[in-house]
């Protein structure tokens, strides 16, 4: 502990000299004396290595200090002239130096020696000047120092990240202190996420739009529901993307998903229970092996599910004659399971070089039951009845399976790196949806006759991307970025409807589809970065062109759309003021295309209230945004960011209904759609604040203000009129006494229209399991209509208590429970010149989770040294707790 204790007090008090002293720019610039004389300077410069392997040593506390005369004391004492840490490949330098005086260099590291010596720049005076000029620079060679054997056994490190780390231009949610989502998923973890709405169904929502998501920094074809919680390591809030990233993504952003792969030295991982109260069980474990050039990891989870949704719809229709009202009840009971296994290594081939292999493989079974009764009023004398039960009975299952190779080389000078990926993902999905209708006679409700119906799905989705990326530093101020990147995703997707006769299954052609498609991005972006004094900007242009074709086989059609070369610029300003605050402005156009289920021209009948199909016709949408950001840091490390946005978007991907005469029953129907609006606006204001209250509670807290407006540019569907919507999260960290932690959080959601596009766009959607795998055959019951429409408010609290004991905390035991006081609910009402509806839902509320968690790990002296310690977005102690 002496030797950590002081390699924190070097790091601290070397990092407080060092920002104390005057900017001299680049090299040796001379320093201004007494008088207005121009004092000459010069550097120190060397390499840390390990006496007895000559490997370098990264992360080397380097300290140059000097016994000066202190005015005040009137005595000598040590004063730090200089300090840094040392680099991966263990070396330093100190710029600066006044080159009269003797100097007394330090290294402090933890698990090794102490070291000093005495240090002076070799001046003679009179002599040929060049030799003096090379005099100003001194190379200090290689400096070795021993591994302090006896004081590194029993070594404990333990640090944590905050919950939330605010930047200006993203948050970073750290999912490791959210109690309420352990043995969860994904979609759990957006629920506590600051600035992102999540619905009943998992579909995720960012400033009322569906966000691309990311994981790892790439595009992925995963649905949030297929991650497990305990996989992701942090996510990443990205609201108005520069042009380095894919210019996807439309008017919400980006949600990025880090998971969990650690570079700590020596070895760790973990292992993991859990059960709910619905005796469904989760099992899963990691581990992380560093090991001279390899560093190993694994995940894998493996869990139960069950849930349970009930809800009603009241309708009333206004075409056809008579006009009809009507009454439904449902109950929807979804069985089943999913595996996540995810590995891979990074090889660092020598200091400079790291070749990295990642895979991941997903498997999902479901078994999805809904009931549906259904009574229908006419609505003229006579007056009419009719009633009958609806069963629906799915078998699905799904597979995801991923890799990803990549390779990172960084040049000499710091900063400057090129790094190449390929990524490749396929999956596939099946479902089997068998529906029977019983018919009653009202009044007496005596069985008439019965209907069979069923669905048969498969599909397929491959995604390939190459990508690659360069950065430049031109100074310690200014840096070019480049890139290239070419994406190829084929998706082939089959659905078969059959009438059931006699107990004969007949495939109705004209009810069946058969569609696949194919959709080519290439893209180029350049960046430029600079810094003036506190003024800061980045200027980005993202070059990209598309084309889409689909394809119908069955009925010889095609769909061809092909971009020109559009492009997308980017403009981020930035100012630093006084106290520790930021002001940034920022500016990007973005395009969001149409995704699958939107383009699919499939009419899924499963739901009989809620006819839906894709349109193969529809163009991708652009997006203008500017977005004003301000923050504030205390000096207790609280945060507090504030921002104001306004969003443009022309060709907006919008929900359309349009009356269809229906083949099979030879009357007039409904058919949910999607068409692309003249334009349409969201505007709003965005608080995120996280506060230390007291040494025991935690609160990150925020609220969203916003609204919109959208033309669409029908004949027959009005302009609906613009609503002020807001909602907040709070979210509260109590740390208690006997080491347990208390975790309540909520939300509330106001009145809110609906989305333009659904849960389409890019990827937004959490709980569909794949293309409907979850549910099969179109899904859960009562779906928001397509129609003009909005949610009424909702709110709901979920709470995490956990207990953390054995050595280091090494375990831990926690009790979550979702929804407690049980105000979680879905109740959206939709309007249109043809009908009206009324849809309430609610979905596991007061669902209990007990959670066991067990971690492992071990120091490894000799390894302390490799290259890459860091984790994603800090040192590598961060998080660590190693026991013997």
């Amino acid at each position: 502990m002496r030797h950590i204790t002081l390699f924190l007090l070097s790091f601290i008090v070397g990092s407080v000299a060092f920002a104390q002293m005057p900017t001299m720019g680049n090299g040796n610039t001379p320093r201004t004396g007494a008088g207005g004389r121009q004092m000459p300077t010069g550097s120190f410069y060397g390499k840390i290595i390990e006496a007895k392997s000559s490997k370098p040593i990264e992360f080397a506390s380097v300290q140059l200090i000097q016994n000066r005369f202190d005015t005040v004391s009137k005595k000598k004492k040590d004063v730090v002239v200089a300090g840094m840490l040392t680099k991966a490949n263990g070396e330093f330098s100190l710029q600066n130096i006044p080159v009269f005086g003797q100097f007394k260099l330090k290294i402090s590291v933890v698990g090794f020696k102490p070291y000093e010596q005495t240090v002076s720049f070799d001046m003679k005076m009179g002599g040929d000047m060049s030799a003096m000029m090379g005099a100003l620079d001194k190379d200090l060679g290689n400096i070795k120092i021993d591994i302090a054997e006896k004081t590194l056994e029993n070594v404990t490190l333990t640090s944590s990240k905050p919950g939330l780390q605010l930047g200006i231009d993203r948050k970073v949610f750290n999912v490791d202190k959210n109690l309420v989502s352990a043995g969860g998923t994904a979609v759990d973890i957006m629920k506590n996420v600051p600035s992102v709405t999540v619905d009943l169904d998992g579909n995720v929502t960012m400033r009322n739009n569906a966000p691309q998501i990311f994981v790892d920094g790439r595009p992925t074809t995963m649905s949030l529901d297929q991650i497990p919680a305990d996989a992701i390591e942090s996510v990443e809030i990205i609201t108005n993307p520069s042009a380095k990233f894919d210019a996807s993504g439309g008017t919400a952003g980006i949600l990025n998903v880090v998971l969990k792969k650690n570079k700590r030295i020596g070895y760790s991982g973990s292992l993991r229970t859990n059960i709910d109260s619905r005796a469904r069980i989760g099992l899963g474990g990691d581990i992380n092996v560093r090991q001279d050039k390899i560093n190993f990891f694994l995940n894998a989870n493996y869990n139960q599910r069950k849930s349970i949704a009930r809800g009603t719809t009241d309708r009333t229709t206004f075409i056809g004659t008579p006009n009809t009202y009507l009454h439904q009840d449902d109950e929807s009971i979804m069985i089943g399971n999913f595996v996540f296994l995810r590995g891979g290594f990074d090889y660092f081939l020598d200091n400079r070089n790291t070749l990295s292999l990642s895979g991941n493989i997903v498997r999902g079974r479901f078994k999805p039951t809904t009931e549906n009764d259904i009574l229908i009023d006419s609505l003229y004398t006579p007056i009419t009845q009719s009633y009958n039960e609806r069963f629906s009975n799915s078998n699905s299952r799904f597979n995801n399976n991923g890799v990803s190779l990549s390779f990172k080389h960084n040049f000499p000078k710091q900063g400057e790196e090129l790094t190449a990926d390929v990524n490749y993902n396929h999956s596939d999905n099946r479902s089997d949806n068998l529906i029977n209708t019983d018919y009653y006679n009202v009044p007496g409700y005596t069985f008439l006759k019965q209907n069979s119906q069923q669905q048969k799905g498969l599909g397929s989705n491959d995604n390939l991307t190459i990508q690659s990326d360069y950065t430049k530093p031109l100074n310690e101020k200014s840096k070019l970025e480049m890139g290239v990147r070419f994406q190829i995703r084929k998706s082939e997707t089959r659905n078969d409807f059959y009438f059931i006769s006699n107990g004969a299954a007949i495939l109705q052609p004209a009810l069946s589809v058969n569609y696949t498609n194919t959709d080519n991005v290439y893209a180029a972006y350049t960046t430029y970065s600079n810094k003036i004094k506190n003024f800061g900007y980045q200027l980005g242009l993202r070059a990209e062109s598309s084309n889409y074709q689909g394809k119908l086989p069955d009925k010889n059609q095609v769909f061809d759309i092909k971009f020109p070369l559009s492009f997308f610029p980017s403009v981020f300003l930035s100012q630093k003021l006084k106290k520790d605050q930021d002001l940034q402005l920022n500016y990007s156009r973005r395009i969001n295309r149409p995704n699958f289920f939107q383009l699919y021209p499939f009419t899924d009948y499963s739901d009989s209230l809620n006819i839906s199909r894709g349109n193969p016709d529809l163009k991708p949408e652009f997006t203008n945004s500017l977005e004003l950001s301000y923050q504030k840091t205390f000096k207790n490390r609280d945060n507090f960011i504030a921002s104001v946005y306004y969003k443009n978007t022309n060709d907006l991907i919008a929900r359309f209904q349009q009356k269809e005469l229906n083949t099979l029953t030879g009357k007039e129907q409904l058919v949910n759609s999607f068409i692309n609006a003249n334009t349409s606006y969201v505007t709003g204001v965005e608080l995120v604040s996280k506060n230390k209250m007291a040494k025991w509670w935690d609160l990150t807290s925020n609220i969203s203000l916003f609204t919109s407006k959208i033309d669409l540019n029908s004949a027959t569907i009005p302009n609906q009129d613009p609503i002020v919507s807001w909602f907040g999260k709070l979210n509260n960290t109590f740390k208690l006494p006997k080491n347990f932690t208390l975790q309540l959080s909520g939300e509330y959601q106001s009145k809110t229209i609906l989305p333009p596009g659904g849960t389409g766009g890019s990827g937004g959607g959490g709980g569909r399991g794949g293309g409907g795998g979850m549910f099969g055959g179109g899904g859960m019951f009562g779906q928001s209509s397509t129609a003009q429409g909005y949610s009424k408010a909702n709110y709901f609290v979920d709470a995490g208590l956990k207990y953390e004991f054995l050595k280091n905390k090494q375990a831990s035991i926690s009790l979550n429970v979702n929804d407690i006081l049980r105000t979680r609910r879905q109740n959206i009402i939709s309007t249109s010149p043809d009908f009206t509806q009324e849809v309430f839902r609610r979905r596991d509320p007061q669902i209990l989770r007990l959670n066991f968690s067990w971690r492992f790990g071990k120091f490894d002296a000799n390894l302390f040294k490799r290259k890459n310690l860091k984790n994603m977005d800090g040192g590598g102690m961060e998080g660590m707790n190693m026991g013997q």
